[in-house]
């Protein structure tokens, strides 16, 4: 397709966005009005800028909704379990092991990459937000540093190896013209690395704030986390504290070993996981919530249930709100949503992202190490998008196209794949699901994003260089 000044402006304004993120700026300004220029200036049209700007908000809002929904029902249910003082109860084992913050960081990486690997971060964070997060923090783990082991951990390494459902390395795989297992046993190794690589980085920029078990600052920093602000506790019936501190680990650990046993009993085109996951693990923390407010008070759970569940949503969409437009403007990149966003009805709708990358291809020379790069830096583009997923038959085709002598398509498609799924599967972009790991640990999910930025481009780059060497 040929480039329109629409594009160009579009670049721009995506360049615009990623300096102002390195300064530590809010983007939101930026996004909003670059949505009402290119959606201006592609369709002639003034009316239609005006339209796009809220279509863009609404199909960012429909697609993350899900993610927003969740956090509301968890959120909710530590609320009911903070009413009857079973939050205390429920996470005095898991202080047994995590004795320390040292070692609460590894329980959190062990704990986060396995869970991510089976079923995908999505379902894996509530998990993890709701158990272990506020047992790290209460041993010394700063807040910050639990949210950036979650996300490099689950949506960093587990999701861009894929290697258990794999769904990642066979659209690398099926693009580059190459076997799946080929790509999955290279992606797994890269994405360890990366991981590896990120993940100490991100342990000696955190080092010197995790504090002793003992600090009276932990409980300070327990009131950060959703669910942890200060409750009154009415109910003091000991049964029923102690029963729900039982319940809901083994309700958690149940929905686990279901999704384990569809995993395996489905294959791989079965199972519960990603979305189908969250779903399930939402519903539970529903019935739990309702279970836990009539604990509270059989009369006083009518109101009691509904005042959480509004909680819930405050704190969802107070933290996670300027995400929003955000993700609107990157929608707006994608083939897939730029037509409901132009109003385009029928017609073929503009791929700005993808367009500006193809178009780019050319420029990258015949050398094993521009172009082992050039698919990073292309993977790195297309997962801007905040999926992750989008761009992977983009980096998949150009793998197979710009492969030479000395690079084999499968380890391109690897490395392709590590840019586009450890960009946008949720470490260094505010807009895509690192914004539920941020809503369960009380952060900015920008602030998030940046924290992260200079340990995954490190791992990245060790990576690709890993590929070239050992490939």
């Amino acid at each position: 397709m040929e480039l329109t000044i629409a594009h160009w402006l579009y670049a721009l304004v995506t360049l615009v966005v990623i300096l102002t993120m390195v300064f530590r700026k809010g983007v939101v300004l930026p996004t909003l009005l670059g949505t009402f220029l290119v959606a201006w200036i592609y369709k002639g049209s003034l009316v239609t800028g005006f339209t796009a700007v809220f279509n863009a908000n609404l199909t960012a809002a429909k697609e993350l909704f899900s993610i927003f929904l969740i956090i509301t029902f968890m959120v909710a249910l530590l609320h009911s379990l903070k009413d009857i003082g079973a939050d205390q109860q429920m996470i005095a084992p898991v202080q047994i092991v995590m004795t320390n913050g040292h070692v609460a960081f590894l329980v959190l990486v062990g704990t986060t990459f396995v869970i991510s690997l089976f079923f995908w971060p999505t379902p894996a964070v509530p998990l993890i937000g709701a158990l272990l997060i506020p047992a790290a923090v209460r041993v010394g783990l700063p807040v910050m540093g639990a949210a950036m082991i979650v996300a490099l951990a689950g949506q960093g390494m587990a999701l861009a190896a894929d290697y258990v459902i794999q769904v990642a390395p066979m659209l690398s795989a099926s693009s580059a013209g190459v076997e799946t297992g080929v790509v999955a046993d290279k992606a797994l190794i890269l994405s360890l690395v990366t991981g590896i690589v990120a993940i100490t980085l991100a342990y000696f920029m955190i080092r010197k704030q995790i504090r002793k078990p003992n600090d009276p600052a932990n409980v300070d920093s327990l009131k950060q986390l959703p669910g942890q602000e200060d409750v009154e506790v009415v109910s003091n019936n000991e049964k029923w504290k102690k029963f729900f501190a039982v319940l809901v680990p083994l309700a958690m650990l149940g929905v686990m070993i279901f999704m384990v046993y569809t995993k395996f009993e489905g294959g791989r085109s079965g199972g519960f996981e990603g979305g189908d996951g969250a779903a399930l693990i939402g519903g539970v923390a529903v019935i739990l919530l309702a279970f836990a407010t009539m604990a509270y008070g059989k009369v006083k759970a009518l109101d009691r249930v509904s005042e959480h569940i509004v909680s819930g949503f405050v704190f969802a969409f107070k933290a996670m709100g300027p995400v929003i437009p955000i993700a609107g403007f990157f929608f707006l990149g994608s083939s897939e949503f730029a037509g409901n966003i132009l109003s385009m009805g029928e017609a073929e709708p503009p791929g700005f992202l993808f367009d500006l990358v193809q178009a780019g291809q050319n420029a990258i020379p015949e050398s094993a190490f521009l172009t082992a790069f050039g698919i990073l830096i292309i993977g790195i583009i297309t997962g801007l998008d905040g999926s992750g997923f989008s761009g992977l038959p983009l980096t998949g085709a150009l793998s197979g196209a710009l492969a030479n002598g000395g690079l084999d398509p499968s380890t391109l498609a690897a490395v392709g794949q590590m840019g586009s799924i450890w960009t946008g599967g949720g470490t260094i972009v505010a807009w895509s699901s690192l914004v539920a790991v941020a809503g369960f640990c009380g952060v900015s999910a920008l602030d998030l994003a940046r924290k992260n930025f200079i340990p995954v481009m490190i791992g990245l780059i060790v990576s690709t260089l890993v590929a070239l060497w050992i490939w």
